[in-house]
């Protein structure tokens, strides 16, 4: 009777861990559909500034996906659809410059005025771009703000700042240095993780 009831037990427990497996699965996918449909999602402005969103630097250049979104950036400044644009990204180990001093050098390059650049040199993350950017947007009066970054990146980018009380909206770059499927599948699961993990701890 014992060993019947003890076999009666583990079938319960394997089923019940079954079932949450499947739930998580559910939920991964969901998460992951949602951030695929938000990433359609654009806004041209008009806006007082763009954010740039951070990311790796060669050295003193930007990367290829930095370079992307810093070029929508710098095609929203030229159409006018934003007076300012916000440079985040602070210094990596072995790199000359700053994420953002390399994104505004690459800017003025292109045709963009130095004083129409703000910058933010101390963040490492995505939730350290825009809390840090913040305190500046508010030293120069820039009310509503365009976030440009990557499409996949977008849902949790915004997520972040609607908590920081930033008026934004999204202007993903139109196009995407992760177009391959792995590169893109990689990246999207990933940014289901952090968003996950944004929305059950805070943490971003």
């Amino acid at each position: 009777m014992a060993f019947r009831r003890g076999r009666g037990i583990a079938r319960v427990m394997v089923r019940g861990a079954v079932g949450l497996a499947a739930l998580l699965a559910l939920l991964a996918l969901g998460t992951m559909a949602e951030i695929a449909l938000y990433s359609r999602r654009s806004s041209d402005g008009p806006a007082d500034a763009a954010i740039v969103l951070g990311a790796a630097v060669y050295t003193d250049r930007p990367s290829p996906v930095f370079a992307e979104r810093i070029r929508h950036a710098v095609n929203l400044y030229k159409a006018g659809r934003v007076q300012k644009l916000v440079m985040t990204g602070g210094l990596a180990q072995g790199d000359k410059l700053t994420e953002a001093a390399a994104a505004r050098d690459w800017s003025v390059e292109h045709g963009v005025k130095p004083d129409a650049i703000l910058l933010e040199e101390a963040s490492r993350t995505t939730q350290e771009n825009l809390a840090f950017a913040k305190p500046i947007l508010e030293r120069n009066g820039v009310r509503r703000v365009l976030i440009v970054s990557d499409p996949l990146h977008m849902r949790r980018a915004m997520a972040i700042a609607h908590r920081l009380g930033i008026e934004a909206e999204p202007s993903p770059t139109p196009t995407s240095r992760y177009v391959g499927w792995r590169s893109r599948t990689g990246f999207l699961a990933a940014e289901a993780y952090y968003l996950t993990r944004c929305r059950a701890t805070g943490h971003c």
